[in-house]
């Protein structure tokens, strides 16, 4: 007898062909085109809907190849898929065929519809005679259904160079129904001196170095586990293309700008778990969306990059200009925020959450005299901010929390009517969940946080950690634990909760 996969098993990474039973596959395995393993990076889930879920995998079965086919050949290749209902894939639910092609960097998104809501799922795939690893997946509670408990864990800024991904595999280990990754999936830069591990390929500018270096991250075991445990939400934030670009203007002045974009936003789509709702349209890619969990929560995933106008102030950190106050200036671009302050308004959800990228609260980073502030979070959009803001509180919006990423620390703040005022009324709470790997060990504490920490008092937690937020959502409150991880320098941290929060129903608080 074929001996049982169990979900440990799965969240190990890679799997065997003859450890896992091949009951479901009705054809006889062929070899061909394929000289090797093409399931070297893993396989994911996301987008869960009442009645299905997006899986995905990448055959690559030399995933550092620096043409960025990954040792594929130029023509298409069939892959086999199943979903079953155990994790022996004894109770098969659904099968089927979808071609991966090299035009998409043979990878494949199967849309699957016709499952059972709140339902648990295993998959995997079969190409040219080679089993990929499973994954674990879910759909989403049926419309209306409240009374089931969500875990949620959120988490960004994973910089291969700067450390270990350990707290990807630890957030696997939470077990969750769902993840949300906030930006910085991958870095662009080239393998720089002193790295605890060193890029592949130089900075990343083509559709082929874009596509490198995705298959490098992938083949990290812990973020195939982080992956195989869940359905993922993704966002974007900047070093998926190049570092504080905004809309069509880069940091720096740089040749064929236009055409880098371009093949940014196709590599990643290619590598993540989207619909081909999703798929990108030359230098424009649609990625926000929203994703309803029952009547318990609702998921505004927002694009804080591709539409914004250039940040103000020159872009210097720490400075307070006329400009930023602008109220032209948009970090959303219209069209989304009208999409946004539309779905405030038609909210029946218990907890609306925004999935979103930087810091929406007031910072003020210049300790004493005189204010500062960062130019390419909310704080250089101000008026943008106020409508949102004012859109949350004037809506059947019932729980607002932003969840947010990029700034490589742990944050837990409120979000107050008027910006840094707290004598306004409160009209959400703030969780930012620190990185998984960028920025190195980290420290509990950090000098310059703590010197203007009297100057923003709606601020309830720091930690320079790296880690990431684990939730569990009710009807009656969410809970959120800032999880961390000791080192990343090295493997196998352990992981332990630095603060926990609870926030009450109808109660924009911190408890």
């Amino acid at each position: 007898m074929s001996p049982k996969l169990s979900r440990r098993a799965a969240l190990k990474g890679a799997v065997g062909l003859a450890t896992v039973p091949l009951l479901g596959f009705t054809a006889e395995p062929r070899r061909g085109v394929v000289a090797a393993d093409p399931f070297t990076l893993g396989v994911a889930s996301g987008e869960p809907i009442p009645d299905g879920v997006v899986i995905w995998t990448r055959l690559a079965p030399r995933p550092l190849a620096e043409d960025g086919r990954g040792g594929m050949p130029a023509w298409p290749v069939e892959v086999e898929w199943e979903v079953a209902d155990d994790e022996a894939f004894t109770r098969i639910a659904q099968r089927g065929t979808v071609t991966a092609t090299p035009e998409a960097a043979h990878s494949v998104h199967v849309e699957l519809t016709g499952l059972r809501p709140g339902g648990e799922y295993f998959y995997r795939f079969r190409a040219e005679g080679y089993l990929s690893p499973p994954g674990r997946t879910r759909t989403a509670p049926g419309p209306g259904v409240l009374a089931a408990p969500l875990t949620m864990c959120f988490a960004s800024c994973s910089n291969f160079e700067q450390g270990w991904f350990t707290a990807y595999r630890r957030l696997a280990e939470e077990e969750p129904d769902l993840v949300l990754h906030l930006g910085d999936y991958q870095y662009e830069y080239a393998a720089r001196e002193g790295a605890v591990r060193r890029h592949v390929g130089p900075e990343t500018v083509t559709l082929a170095n874009y596509r490198q270096r995705y298959a490098q991250y992938k083949t990290d075991p812990d973020l195939q586990a982080a992956h195989a445990a869940a359905p993922w939400l993704v966002v974007w934030d900047d070093h998926e293309l190049d570092n504080n670009w905004a809309d069509e203007v880069p940091e720096e002045p740089q040749p064929d700008y236009l055409a880098r974009r371009a093949a940014a936003l196709q590599a990643y789509f290619e590598n993540m778990p989207l619909r081909s709702s999703a798929t990108p349209r030359g230098i424009d890619m649609r990625l926000y969306r929203r994703v309803e969990w029952g009547a318990l929560a609702s998921f505004h995933m927002l694009d804080t990059r591709q539409y914004r106008s250039d940040q103000a102030c020159g872009d210097e950190y720490r400075s307070d200009c006329p400009e930023r106050l602008d109220p032209l200036r948009t970090l959303t671009g219209p069209a989304q925020e009208r999409w946004l302050l539309n779905g405030f308004q038609q909210s029946r959800a218990r907890w609306d959450l925004l999935g979103q990228q930087v810091f929406i609260s007031q910072l003020d980073l210049k300790p004493g005299p005189g204010r500062g502030f960062n130019p390419d979070a909310w704080d250089g959009y101000v008026a943008n901010r106020d409508r949102i803001t004012a859109g949350m509180l004037n809506s059947p919006v019932r729980n607002a929390v932003v969840l947010t990423g990029d700034v490589h620390a742990h944050w837990a703040a409120e979000v107050y009517e008027r910006a840094g005022d707290p004598l306004s009324r409160r009209v959400a709470t703030k969780l930012v969940t620190t990185s998984i790997s960028s920025g190195g060990d980290g420290s509990d504490t950090r000098a310059d946080v703590d010197e203007i920490l009297p100057d923003n008092p709606h601020i309830r937690y720091f930690s320079n950690r790296r880690g990431y937020v684990r939730t569990r959502i009710t009807p009656d409150e969410m809970r959120a634990d800032f999880r961390t991880v000791p080192f990343v320098t090295r493997q196998g941290a352990p992981v332990q909760t630095g603060a926990s929060f609870t926030i009450a129903d109808r109660l924009p608080q911190l408890l």
